[in-house]
């Protein structure tokens, strides 16, 4: 995986667009950005939130942050794969750690059913009231038709395949 390219797959910056807004009551605490950290910056990020200044977070292609300074990215643990069918997680700032879609065409759905990576980190215990996005179903509709599924079945299916990750992550820190 090319750790120096920067730009978003186009479905995943499509469906980021025009940005969430919490405030305005789509409930989603998610800021997307325009293109992933640079290595650097996950690095960084990743020695911080880890406390472990050996770990250069690489495994990690982070495109996202809540609004206290969580990430999303996506976990580069299938080898050969392109960044599109790989596992998208959540790392929060307060420890807070899952597995919220098995790969680029389920997170769509989960975003199209009225969840971010937050509140799917936080499903089934969350004060959030989704609501289907159809912007964002739209999207999902063109670019992973073959993925449909509710945000629900998205979250399951994903912390099934992944049921290790939050002990791998613990593993990690200092």
């Amino acid at each position: 995986m090319d750790q120096d390219r920067r730009e978003l797959p186009v479905p995943l910056a499509e469906a980021h667009e025009p940005g969430f807004d919490y405030n305005r009551g789509d409930g989603v605490d998610f800021e997307p950005y325009e293109a992933f950290l640079t290595a650097e910056e996950t690095a960084e990020w990743f020695q911080a939130w880890t406390g472990n200044p050996e770990l250069d977070g690489s495994d990690f292609r982070v495109f996202g942050q809540d609004g206290t300074g969580g990430i999303a990215a996506f976990w580069l643990v299938r080898p050969g794969e392109p960044v599109e069918r790989q596992p998208v997680v959540f790392l929060g700032s307060e420890g807070e750690t899952a597995v919220v879609a098995q790969d680029l065409a389920t997170y769509l759905w989960l975003l199209a059913d009225g969840f971010g990576p937050l509140e799917a980190t936080m499903y089934p215990r969350h004060e959030h009231v989704p609501r289907v996005d159809a912007h964002r179903a739209r999207i999902a509709a063109r670019w992973a038709p073959h993925a449909r599924r509710s945000a629900a079945e998205v979250i399951t299916a994903a912390r099934a395949e992944f049921p290790r990750f939050e002990e791998l992550v613990d593993s990690m820190c200092r």
